[in-house]
């Protein structure tokens, strides 16, 4: 049985240097890692530190929040939304990174400004206009969905699913984080199942937002969900303190158990349960 591909989310690792971000993953046997989506990242650095390694760059998290805002009446801040997604895209073509995240509607505004209509129909026109970009630059893009308390737009993967069908697009696909489906989704496998063809992207993670292991979420059925979909993604760690400030809290050093202690739980703990589901 061939194994998932495995990278780690780089927002817990913001207070390091970033070559030794890559040397951790390098020694508890990772593949990947995603970078924060911000492009003030030495791009050179990055591509040396790959051929050194040995570690690709799975994506880009891109950060989706103020008025990067695909859904906003206003239309300086719907092209903001897009100028930065197209941004993340050449981001990604220049570290090699397959896949962007992309949030329609950004984290924190928890309440609609214009008609369900209207803004689903910014939505379907600006995800696909930054997806087209995409492709022109050898890049997929990923709508992630987001809780309640982060998000009105997008909770489920379903709608998620429907959004990327009303595009178009061919590079395009939903990202389950398991975070957010512990709160919204029926079933975190059930929901895996049904996105089916259309998921692109996973982050694994366990209930309270660390490491898988640290947590209650039994990772085994959705390892069989995902083999039985036959997801070929990155399965990344996107890991982070439990605080309502989670970058203030990485900014006081409140967050080093996700440095070497879970960068190793979380891929053991994901192997183990693909261990089970082999039989082995």
């Amino acid at each position: 049985m061939s194994r998932f591909k495995y990278s780690y989310n780089a927002i817990v690792y913001s207070q390091e240097p970033i070559a030794k971000s890559f040397d951790r993953l390098s020694r508890f046997g990772y593949d990947a890692i995603e970078l924060i989506g911000e492009t003030d990242q030495d791009v050179t650095e990055i591509n040396r530190l790959k051929s050194d390694t040995g570690i690709e760059v799975s994506s880009i998290c891109s950060i989706w929040s103020g008025d990067r805002d695909l859904v906003n009446p206003a239309a300086t801040i719907r092209q903001k939304g897009i100028d930065y997604g197209k941004s993340m895209a050449d981001f990604a073509a220049s570290v090699g990174a397959p896949t962007i995240i992309v949030g329609p509607s950004p984290v924190g505004k928890t309440s609609a400004l214009e008609s369900d209509e209207q803004e689903w129909a910014w939505a379907v026109e600006n995800v696909r206009e930054i997806g087209q970009y995409a492709a022109s630059v050898g890049v997929d893009i990923t709508l992630e969905c987001w809780n309640r308390y982060e998000t009105y737009f997008l909770n489920t993967l379903d709608k998620a699913v429907r959004l990327v069908e009303a595009t178009g697009l061919s590079n395009a696909g939903v990202h389950g984080d398991m975070f957010h489906m512990n709160i919204e989704e029926k079933s975190i496998d059930g929901a895996f199942r049904d996105a089916g063809r259309h998921l692109n992207h996973v982050h694994a993670v366990d209930s309270n937002r660390a490491a898988p292991g640290a947590g209650h979420i039994d990772f085994v059925p959705t390892v069989q969900a995902l083999k039985d979909i036959d997801y070929s993604g990155y399965v990344t760690f996107e890991l982070l303190p439990a605080s309502a400030d989670p970058f203030a809290m990485i900014a006081r050093n409140g967050h080093l158990e996700f440095l070497d202690e879970y960068t190793e739980l979380a891929i053991r703990t994901l192997k183990a349960a693909e261990d089970k589901v082999s039989g082995q």
